[in-house]
């Protein structure tokens, strides 16, 4: 009997003594341990550069604005530089003065810059801010090339413009033509008059019609109809037909109608008729 007993105690097992508060040490332990293995798996350094940065980038404009406001005053002054022919020093100056008495910083210098370029005769304004209180104004003018249409000017770039003074500009050559073929006027004037200075023939004007023909005026007064084909060969065989026949008596000429094959027809200022072609 009793080692029966003794069999079944050994059978089961026997639990542990129990201690006050053991049944939850394990879990919180557990928990804690996974809870500390993701601390420890973010990159404190990097999130914190991170965070420091968009702290940054948010105060600097705010910052920036306040200091450039405590500094802002007034433009007190404005030095214009440039050689004026066309225009008016005093009156440039006087309309650029309209910007004395603005913000130092936040007044916005394309807009000053493209409210003098309005001006006809300016071609190009740069402005710049001079610290603690001035801007300056450098200036290009436009440079006139010759007289156009209508009393119009046109610039060494081509450009049409028209100012109140033309005159200024002095004693150029008048080229004509459609507004649209401007550039083709200037390129082929600029041809014509560098080989009439070769030939000592002075250049004084040209003019293309709508239709396409060519009329070449010289210093010494002869129109010269070159027409609207083969203007480059007609041209030359102008100048030789000038230099061979035409040179002694250049002040009596009047006109030359240069759109025959093979030579020219001479008009005379004295009898004011068209003569047979010359060769």
């Amino acid at each position: 009997m009793l080692e029966t007993l003794l069999i079944r105690s050994r059978a089961i097992p026997s639990e542990p003594p129990r201690r006050r508060g053991a049944t939850t040490l394990g879990p919180e332990k557990d928990r804690f341990g996974v809870l500390k293995a993701v601390l420890a798996a973010v990159p404190w350094l990097q999130a914190g550069m991170g965070i420091a940065i968009l702290l940054a980038a948010g105060l600097v404009p705010w910052a920036t604005g306040k200091v450039l406001g405590a500094m802002d005053q007034q433009i007190l002054a404005i030095d214009v530089n440039g050689e004026f022919v066309g225009d008016s020093r005093v009156a440039f100056e006087r309309q650029a003065g309209n910007w004395i008495g603005k913000s130092y910083f936040s007044t916005d210098l394309s807009d000053i810059k493209t409210n003098l370029e309005k001006r006809p005769w300016i071609d190009s304004v740069a402005v710049r801010r001079v610290w603690p209180d001035r801007l300056e104004i450098n200036i290009r003018e436009k440079k006139p090339l010759a007289y156009w249409t209508d009393g119009r000017l046109v610039s060494r770039t081509g450009e049409l413009f028209m100012p109140p003074n033309p005159d200024v500009a002095g004693r150029l050559p008048q080229l004509a033509g459609p507004d649209e073929r401007v550039r083709d006027v200037i390129n082929m004037a600029r041809t014509m008059s560098d080989k009439l200075v070769a030939h000592g023939l002075g250049f004084s004007g040209l003019e293309l019609e709508r239709r396409g023909a060519w009329t070449l005026r010289l210093s010494n007064g002869i129109e010269v109809v070159l027409g609207r084909d083969q203007v480059a060969k007609r041209f030359e065989r102008f100048i030789t037909v000038y230099e061979n026949r035409l040179i002694s008596r250049s002040d009596e000429v009047s006109r030359v109608d240069a759109r025959y094959t093979n030579g020219v027809a001479v008009q005379w200022k004295q009898v004011q008729a068209a003569s047979g072609p010359k060769t």
